[in-house]
């Protein structure tokens, strides 16, 4: 008995590896996946991969290369609702998990084979990690979500905590950065970027007085971080939270920390229309609390966006519902002539915030209203954390209005202003392909889409359009 406890303790605790840790048999394996790459045989290499994951799990590297095949086999990240598609087949794997982390990770990995960029399948791969101490694994995992469906602030908000939890504030840095981008209303994010900038420093200034030298944690220590840092994230935890704060409210629906705290919650539950009700309230029982304000009005396009996604997903599975894709074509009209209603009314409210210009041209942008657009987006420029995101939108609307000329020099702006090739330079980069194309500068149109070629292999098409052109 003594034996088998040990066996299944070893087996829920894999030692994470390299490739020089691999038996020969695995890194014979190894080198004909990485040989069914170079040759562009990448479903091959995607099998033999499995097989290697599926006998030693541990092995990061080998996890990190069948993603990135596994990418290239599927074209990259798919378009779907914000939070990605979990399906039946996940949540029978999320009970799985709990009982049996490593053994979880086989069909796991068939899963994000067919998805490898899906935000829930990498959330379970994650939590799955934590638990069976597979910490660099982990961090991969949600590395992955945050390389492909940047937009999911949810699960960057998790990376970056849990990058905290092991005392590597300048990988947070990074993380809270990117959340920033997406989400420049994200108060937890810009004090995130503070706390973690702060830590780095000390770290750096106690490493070089001699009194400290960063080391790494133990494990014991880092999965109890982890865990309380999980803990506050999940959903069970949140929803007993909400009902003592509930009956707080029925006792003095006036409190206002409690009511910013029900908000709060709600929002983390990602469960807008309930957030968006008690910020509101917060707003109304303030002394008209500004960022209040514009939280409530933040949150209030995200139920409407929450519940468009909804229809979207309904009428994939069900294209022969007639009447819901009449609901959806009615819904996404009336949505976008609201935006444009609410985002006017608040310029006119402080019409000196680049923040609501830009988000004000966005919306008529999207209305199709392009030359109205056009002075909001360019009062936007003034603010320099989303300027480049304004330069970019700029950009499509001189297109969409046929001019061209004005729209390379926008983009080409956006990306010189731009070092590091994170997401919003290879979205640049894309569309000033796109238009080099389509004006027929071929040898333009090919440096973009190469530059990002060399860095992303499986972003969108550029793979497609890149090797064509070798080919003729």
């Amino acid at each position: 008995m003594a034996d088998d406890s040990t066996t299944t303790e070893a087996a829920n605790q894999p030692v994470e590896i390299s490739e020089e840790d691999l038996p020969k048999k695995l890194k014979d394996l190894y080198k004909k996946a990485k040989d069914a790459i170079e040759m562009n045989n990448h479903k091959y290499a995607v099998n033999l991969l499995q097989a290697i994951l599926k006998e030693s799990p541990g092995f990061v590297d080998g996890r990190r290369v069948l993603r990135s095949a596994s990418a290239v086999v599927t074209g990259g990240p798919k378009k779907k609702g914000l939070f990605g598609g979990g399906g039946l087949g996940l949540m029978k794997l999320q009970g799985q998990s709990k009982k049996d982390p490593v053994g979880v990770l086989e069909p796991l990995e068939k899963e994000l084979e067919k998805d490898p960029f899906n935000p829930a399948a990498n959330e379970l791969l994650f939590d799955s990690a934590i638990r069976a101490n597979m910490l660099k694994t982990a961090a991969f995992a949600l590395e992955t979500v945050r390389k492909g469906s940047p937009e999911n602030t949810k699960l960057l908000h998790r990376l970056a905590a849990f990058y905290m939890s092991r005392d590597m504030p300048d990988r947070a840095i990074g993380v809270y950065k990117d959340i920033a981008k997406q989400d420049p209303t994200d108060t937890d994010a810009i004090k995130g970027e503070k706390d973690a900038t702060a830590r780095a420093s000390m770290q750096k200034q106690k490493s070089a007085s001699g009194e400290y030298v960063l080391g790494k944690k133990s494990d014991e220590e880092t999965l109890a971080l982890e865990k309380a840092g999980r803990a506050a994230l999940t959903r069970e935890q949140l929803e007993e939270k909400v009902g003592g704060l509930l009956a707080n409210y029925e006792a003095d629906p006036n409190d206002l920390a409690n009511v910013k705290d029900l908000a709060q919650t709600y929002e983390k539950m990602e469960d807008w229309a309930n957030s968006y009700t008690f910020y509101d309230w917060a707003h109304q029982l303030s002394t008209n609390d500004v960022a209040l304000k514009t939280k409530a009005e933040s949150i209030k396009d995200k139920a409407a966006e929450a519940e468009l996604r909804q229809l979207e997903e309904h009428i994939q599975t069900n294209p022969d519902d007639t009447e819901a894709a009449a609901r959806l074509e009615e819904l996404r009209s009336t949505r976008v002539a609201e935006q444009v209603t609410e985002r006017q009314k608040r310029v006119e409210q402080n019409p000196t915030d680049p923040q609501l210009r830009f988000e004000l041209g966005q919306a008529l942008y999207h209305a199709g209203q392009f030359s109205d657009a056009i002075p909001h987006l360019q009062q936007a420029t003034r603010n320099p954390h989303i300027r480049t995101r304004v330069l970019l939108l700029l950009g499509r609307t001189f297109d969409a209005k046929g001019m061209n000329d004005l729209a390379i020099k926008q983009l080409s702006d956006a990306n010189d202003e731009l070092i590091a090739m994170d997401n919003v330079k290879k979205e640049i980069l894309y569309e000033l392909g796109l238009i080099y194309a389509k004006i027929e500068d071929k040898e333009k149109a090919l440096d973009c889409f190469k530059q990002i070629y060399e860095v992303d292999y499986g972003y969108r098409d550029v793979a497609q359009r890149v090797e064509q052109s070798y080919t003729g």
